[in-house]
């Protein structure tokens, strides 16, 4: 039950740091890992299916967003929303390979706005967090040790 629990509170974790709240799922990821109940590839799973599906949210957000462009209590200006999509088409969505970093979620989001086809921004966002958490996995394996 308490590994349930571990990897429940780590895919909480992971899907509301790939949002646009505040959270972190590192220091979840390394004490789930450092623990050593769970298997190492379940870890990266979960941690990477929750992160991906957090980027999801985001992509929907920019597609509902563009909807409300225009109205006094939208927080981004038109000016503003203009030079993201400019942006976004002139480094096009090999951006999403970076959603890990910060404004990775500002990414996503703006995927959405583009409307990215789904399928590429779901494999390109994928790899970009799978491979996050497979470096974070290495390099606490390497200070904790296992």
């Amino acid at each position: 039950m308490a590994e349930f629990l571990s990897l429940l509170g780590l895919f909480a974790a992971a899907f509301g740091a790939a949002t646009i709240l505040p959270f972190q799922s590192e220091i979840i990821f390394v004490a789930v890992q450092a623990d050593g109940r769970v298997s190492l590839p379940l870890i990266i799973l979960v941690a990477s299916v929750g992160n991906t599906l957090g980027s999801v949210l985001n992509y929907f957000l920019g597609i509902w967003l563009e909807h409300f462009k225009g109205r006094r209590w939208f927080p981004v200006t038109d000016a503003q929303l203009a030079k993201a999509q400019a942006w976004y088409q002139r480094y096009g969505v090999w951006t999403l390979l970076l959603s890990w970093a910060p404004l990775g979620d500002a990414v996503t989001v703006i995927a959405g706005v583009m409307r990215t086809p789904f399928w590429l921004f779901v494999t390109l966002v994928a790899i970009a967090k799978t491979g996050r958490y497979v470096a974070l996995a290495w390099a606490t394996a390497r200070v904790v040790g296992g």
